[in-house]
């Protein structure tokens, strides 16, 4: 019995220490501004984000890790991941708010993570 139970210690041990430190990178070359600046591009990641349209292989990459990289600030995101992220936030804080308000609706209902990008990427209009 207890080597069944240090057995299963191992095999739990094994499974936490093999997940990745970091998400794929395999994404991490696409181009931001291709799809920031092309409203058919941008609509349909949103529509994918938001389960309302199909997904690209990218989009279902970004959709399956939205919430935990929110929760977290993305703390298993790659560096440029992480630009990219700062980036794409800021531009729909400040050029496509109606759809920033439908993701966050959808990943932050409580607004308990996103009152940090807000602040942090909102442009000083003067």
């Amino acid at each position: 019995m207890k080597a069944f139970i240090v057995a299963c210690l191992f095999a739990a041990m094994s499974v936490v220490l093999a997940r990745p430190e970091h998400y794929t990178d395999r994404y991490d070359n696409v181009n931001l501004d291709e799809i920031l600046d092309n409203k058919r591009l941008l609509e349909g990641y949103i529509k994918c984000i938001l389960d309302e349209g199909k997904c690209s292989p990218d989009g279902k990459e970004l959709k399956s890790h939205i919430k935990e990289a929110l929760e977290n600030y993305c703390e298993k995101c790659t560096d440029a991941q992480k630009s990219g992220t700062r980036r794409v936030i800021g531009h729909l804080i400040n050029n496509e708010k109606g759809y920033w308000n439908q993701l966050t609706a959808k990943y932050d209902p409580e607004r308990k993570y996103v009152v940090k990008y807000e602040s942090e990427l909102r442009k000083v209009s003067a």
